[in-house]
């Protein structure tokens, strides 16, 4: 099956074995609930560091319209990748691909959960926080999903918006306004977004080459995507600091940032001068690879990846310590 061509869940005639029959869990998952509480993390940030006294009970509500638009919009995507979904190791057990689910429940879940969202959060918080989730669901479901992800190797880059707004929603849903220190939270994640994929994508190309996505190291060789994750990590390295010098970030988050940058950017040029992604030897005979299992030289690619998880945690969570009135009265002392 090539992307591209009308997707057909397993079944047991298709097959020869029983598929599984939905459960709640299967739904959930449609949900993407890893991606979804970074979704809610940094929404949450974005919310916070806008300042203000938003009612509790709204901020609850806006977190959760941004958090089920989260959710609609990863089912939408679930819809229209069974696929590729099903020609990948890592992804051919999610409900869709599997038939527990058909592509068509996806869709239907993935609609009603955008509409509500959205809908709520223009009645209950203010039109331009709905604004910025519809339009954020759209590129999402719509110029990534639909267009980018089987078309262009720069599909990462331009699709990252996506998953880089939940911050100017959540500090439009708490102040009504989107000023330049939100767009700056966005930018960090923007700009985060290619050498966390890309890292991943180096150990995993194999997965995307045979379902036809053009991932970077696809398209471009592992040479040229190790050298684009270096200049784009350099780069957040930059504009991860930049929050300390805009007032969103104060002395504990330029030492923290300044700290997190420096060893991102170490890492990336372990990768860069690494073999990550190239061809590695046969493995000992009755020996089976595992799905995760990540060999010598893919290592640094690893290693990137699971780091960059880590970095973005810690700068948006140093922004939130710094907001603690006991640690703005210790810096403040200071």
């Amino acid at each position: 099956m090539s992307p591209g061509q009308v997707f057909v869940p397993a079944t047991a005639n298709s097959v020869g074995a029983t598929v599984e029959a939905a459960r709640w869990q299967d739904y959930l998952s449609l949900l993407k609930p890893r991606v979804m509480s970074l979704v809610i993390f940094t929404a949450f940030t974005g919310m916070v560091c806008a300042g203000g006294n938003m009612h509790p009970l709204l901020a609850a509500v806006a977190i959760l319209c941004i958090a089920v638009g989260a959710g609609g919009s990863a089912a939408l995507n679930m819809a229209y990748d069974g696929d590729i979904d099903a020609l990948m190791r890592r992804t051919r057990r999610r409900a869709v691909p599997s038939g527990r689910v058909q592509p068509a429940d996806a869709l239907a879940l993935g609609v009603a959960l955008s509409l509500f969202s959205v809908g709520i959060m223009g009645l209950a918080i203010n039109v331009l926080a709905a604004g910025l989730l519809a339009f954020t669901i759209l590129f999402y479901a719509v110029v990534y999903t639909l267009w980018l992800k089987r078309r262009t190797p720069q599909n990462i880059v331009i699709g990252g918006l996506a998953g880089a707004l939940p911050p100017v929603v959540g500090w439009a849903a708490a102040s009504g306004h989107a000023p330049l220190n939100a767009w700056l939270l966005v930018a960090i994640i923007f700009m985060w977004t290619p050498p966390h994929f890309w890292a991943l994508s180096l150990y995993t190309k194999g997965d995307y080459a045979e379902a036809g996505v053009p991932m970077m190291p696809v398209v471009k060789g592992v040479a040229s995507t190790r050298r684009q994750i270096l200049a784009y990590s350099l780069l957040l390295a930059v504009v991860g600091v930049a929050p300390a010098f805009t007032g969103l970030g104060g002395p504990i988050y330029l030492a923290v940032s300044s700290l997190f940058g420096l060893g991102f950017a170490a890492l990336a040029v372990r990768l860069c001068f690494s073999r990550a992604g190239e061809p590695a030897p046969p493995l000992p005979a009755g020996r089976k690879e595992g799905l995760y299992d990540v060999r010598l030289a893919a290592r640094p690619a690893r290693d990137l990846f699971a780091f960059s998880l880590l970095y973005l945690f810690v700068l948006f969570a140093t922004l939130l310590v710094e907001r603690i009135p006991i640690v703005q009265g210790l810096v403040a002392r200071a």
